[in-house]
């Protein structure tokens, strides 16, 4: 029981420092090339799709368990240490029980993947049925 507390609290920092960073890549003071490097490694660390996927035994999970910390901590270098004390001081007060940061424009739009899956997947079974031969 012990590790699976460990592992959640890992989870937490993880996304907490992930939520800094995205941050960070708003911040005013923080150079252009490490916004757009913190922008595209937040961005895959939340992303649904995988550089490899996760299906895939044992490298399914190597982008989780390796890129994307490494991607976090070469952000982490090139942002001015300034600017990520302020960012993840502000993301350790938005990550505080009851106050989860909630994004309704990226829910909307992984609903919208969700509806848009679910109605090619119907167009395909209507055309897999249709063109089925109805026996007597």
């Amino acid at each position: 029981m012990p590790l699976l507390i460990e592992l959640k609290q890992r989870a937490r920092r993880l996304k907490a420092e992930a939520f800094a960073l995205y941050l960070a890549a708003r911040h005013p003071r923080t150079p252009r090339y490490a916004k757009l490097l913190a922008a595209a490694i937040v961005a895959y660390a939340f992303s649904p799709v995988d550089l490899i996927p996760d299906f895939i035994p044992v490298l399914g999970y190597l982008d989780d368990l390796v890129l994307i910390p490494l991607g976090l901590a070469l952000v982490i270098r090139l942002i001015p240490s300034a600017v990520l004390a302020e960012c993840r001081s502000a993301a350790a007060d938005a990550f505080t029980p009851g106050n989860k940061p909630v994004s309704y424009a990226a829910g909307a739009f992984i609903v919208m993947i969700w509806l848009t899956l679910a109605a090619l997947g119907m167009i395909w079974l209507y055309g897999v049925f249709a063109d089925a031969p109805v026996s007597p």
